[in-house]
């Protein structure tokens, strides 16, 4: 596996060895003592998967308890996104963005006081991811996608949003986590 530290030393861009054959292809998406060895602890205690269509754009979401999430995709292509939301960071309010997809089997670390959000560049796409602590509604908090102190380069236009995502805070009206 190849793995590559981002200019926010704590987000993690991991590519898989992919072992390719006339068969299909074989690869490993999670193997605890190598990924922890780079610095993707876990443990892992809850693993989602959402579907979404062409224009799709879901986040900036993160939990107010410590929540890191390992993020692929299974089927088709987002352009994947984690913002530091940690205030005093010296990293705060930079992000990492990359393009994750089924063909480059690719996969975002996201720490714990870090959103994530990702839009889909693809007719479909299928996004699993691990999370180190389960999800509490009540704990969720969210900033606004477009939000110019982020001035995140989007490569949709027009993105649909969810009536919570359209209407988030911006990160300045977000209290510290």
């Amino acid at each position: 596996m190849k793995v590559s530290r981002t200019e926010i030393p704590d987000v993690v861009i991991v590519e898989p060895a992919v072992h390719r054959d006339d068969r299909g292809f074989f690869v490993e998406t999670f193997h605890e003592p190598r990924y922890r060895g780079e610095g993707i602890a876990g443990p892992f205690v809850q693993d989602n998967q959402s579907r979404s269509t062409l224009g799709t754009l879901r986040g900036l979401h993160a939990q107010r308890r410590p929540q890191a999430k390992l993020v692929r995709a299974v089927r088709g292509e987002v352009y994947d996104v984690a913002v530091d939301v940690r205030r005093g960071s010296a990293t705060f309010s930079r992000f990492v963005a990359t393009i994750l997809s089924e063909e480059n089997f690719r996969q975002l670390y996201v720490p714990a006081g870090f959103c994530h959000g990702f839009a889909v560049l693809s007719d479909v796409a299928e996004i699993e991811y691990k999370c180190t602590d389960i999800y509490r509604p009540e704990e969720e908090i969210a900033v606004r996608w477009n939000d110019p102190q982020l001035a995140i380069p989007w490569p949709v236009e027009d993105p649909i949003l969810s009536h919570r995502d359209r209407n988030a805070p911006l990160l300045a009206e977000l209290e510290p986590l």
